[in-house]
């Protein structure tokens, strides 16, 4: 199985593909859709349709998976990552992918075990279970995060949800980088 993670973001938005290979996890790929500052809001959801619809292409990913709105005192943020939503998950749509949702509180409890955790703890957590070596920022981190959180929640063994705990348990060949 091959899953699209997506962390929407109107100045950067993250992206991930991930690749389930009986219960090996392997990055296929992963980055940061960077928008440009000058360029007005439609035409920054232009550049991630585009963006997404390429990578779509590029790897046939069987599931799409992006984290919820965050609601936070700034309604205008908030709007503006709603419609960065939209659009990605369009581009899903237009491809026939089925879209999954996650809060970032599951996310973050899923990859870390604490559903408060800092953007750092996800980081960590992320490189230390696809063994990542490099350098890597919290958009591209966070996308990992999402799309990891969606194998969890598929392959939990448990009935409280996914968690990397449960899933290293109940599949101990564990992890690879490609």
């Amino acid at each position: 199985m091959i899953i699209l993670g997506v962390d929407p973001g109107s100045n950067f938005t993250g992206y991930a593909v991930i690749k389930n290979d009986k219960n090996v996890i392997t990055r296929t790929t992963s980055g940061v859709i960077k928008l440009p500052s000058v360029k007005s809001l439609s035409q920054k959801l232009e550049i991630i349709y585009d963006e997404l619809n390429e990578l779509i292409k590029k790897y046939s990913p069987d599931e799409f998976v992006i984290e919820t709105a965050f609601y936070g005192k700034n309604v205008q943020s908030t709007l503006k990552i709603s419609y960065v939503r939209g659009v990605s998950m369009l581009a899903a749509a237009h491809n026939k992918i089925p879209v999954n949702e996650y809060s970032p509180r599951e996310v973050k409890k899923a990859v870390v075990g604490n559903g408060a955790a800092a953007k750092e703890q996800v980081n960590y957590m992320v490189k230390n279970i696809l063994k990542l070596e490099e350098k890597m920022n919290y958009d591209e981190s966070d996308a990992l995060a999402i799309a990891l959180c969606h194998i969890f929640k598929m392959k939990s063994p448990t009935k409280k949800g996914g968690s990397w705990k449960a899933f290293v348990e109940a599949f101990p060949e564990r992890v690879i980088n490609s």
